[in-house]
C-alpha cells in the first residue's frame, strides 16, 4: 500500500464510507464528517487523486479507483478489528473504542496488525470454548 498521511487515511476512509453507502462521496459530507474545512477537503482530494486512489474533480462526484478501495478496505478493516477487540475484550463503550481505534490504526506496522489479528481470533476462539473466560475478565476491568 501506498505511503499514506494519518490524515489521508482518515479522508480515504470517510470517502470508501460514503461511496458504500451512496455510490460516490461529496465535498461537503466528507467536510461535515471530518469535522474540517472544505478548503481542507479540497486539498486532501487533490493529492489523493494524484495518488490515483480517487477519481475527483471539482464539484463533481467522487469515486474510489480500484487500487483507492483496496487501500481503503485496509484501513477499514484494522479500525473495524481494532473496534471490536476494545468494545468485546476491553469492553469500552462503541464510542471510546472508536475514538482509539482511530488513532491506533495509523500507528501499528503491519506485522502488528498481523499478529494482533490472530491473537484477536485466539481469545475469541478460546473464549467461544470456554464462556466465562472473557465474564471472568471484564469482571477485572
Amino acid at each position: 500500500m501506498e505511503e499514506l498521511s494519518h490524515s489521508q487515511e482518515d479522508y480515504l476512509e470517510e470517502i470508501y464510507k460514503q461511496v458504500l453507502k451512496n455510490g460516490f462521496a461529496k465535498v461537503t459530507e466528507i467536510s461535515n464528517a471530518l469535522n474540517v474545512k472544505k478548503a481542507s477537503v479540497t486539498g486532501a482530494l487533490n493529492a489523493l487523486a494524484q495518488k490515483n486512489l480517487i477519481n475527483y474533480e471539482p464539484y463533481s462526484k467522487i469515486t474510489m479507483t480500484s487500487k483507492g478501495e483496496i487501500s481503503a478496505k485496509k484501513i477499514l478493516k484494522k479500525h473495524e478489528l481494532l473496534c471490536d477487540f476494545f468494545e468485546n475484550v476491553l469492553n469500552l463503550s462503541a464510542e471510546e473504542a472508536s475514538i482509539n481505534a482511530c488513532r491506533m490504526e495509523h500507528v501499528g506496522s503491519e506485522t502488528f496488525f498481523t499478529n494482533f489479528v490472530k491473537f484477536s481470533e485466539y481469545i475469541k476462539d478460546f473464549g467461544a470454548k470456554n464462556p466465562d473466560f472473557i465474564k471472568n475478565y471484564k469482571d477485572l476491568i
